[in-house]
């Protein structure tokens, strides 16, 4: 549940921040786990997503050619990417930005589940994604 804190603008009362404790869980088919905390599914905010992820063993998902900005910060594990052609593994307390209209493929191929936090500008969406067709 979204709480607010109240603040007066033009004789409306308005919020000036917002504490989200019941983030929007996506539902998956692959195994991640995926907590939207702001975002389109959670506050309708087009302009920015933040996600807290968990990919498990094993875990890929196809190249993408997402029409967004995405910051990923890895909080525990590793986590493999692919952008461009290059292939290297990302570990806890190390981050990315990855540009829009680039080519990536994200997985996790090891033995331990990779956490990380997700943000992306404008907000995440599927469509925004271009998934490449496996």
């Amino acid at each position: 549940m979204l709480k607010l804190k109240d603040f007066t603008f033009n004789g409306f009362n308005m919020k000036n921040y917002i504490i989200q404790k019941s983030p929007y869980v996506v539902p998956t088919n692959d195994g991640k786990s995926i907590k939207e905390h702001f975002g389109l599914a959670t506050d309708k905010n087009a302009n920015i997503s933040i996600a807290h992820m968990i990919a498990p063993p094993g875990w890929s998902e196809p190249f993408q050619k997402p029409l967004f900005e995405e910051y990923t910060v890895i909080l525990k594990g590793k986590k493999q990417f692919i952008v461009d052609g290059d292939t290297f593994v990302l570990n806890a307390g190390e981050s990315i930005k990855i540009n829009r209209n680039t080519r990536v493929q994200y997985s996790n191929p090891f033995l331990e589940p990779c956490e990380y936090l997700a943000i992306c500008t404008p907000a995440f969406s599927v469509e925004l994604a271009t998934r490449e067709e496996t």
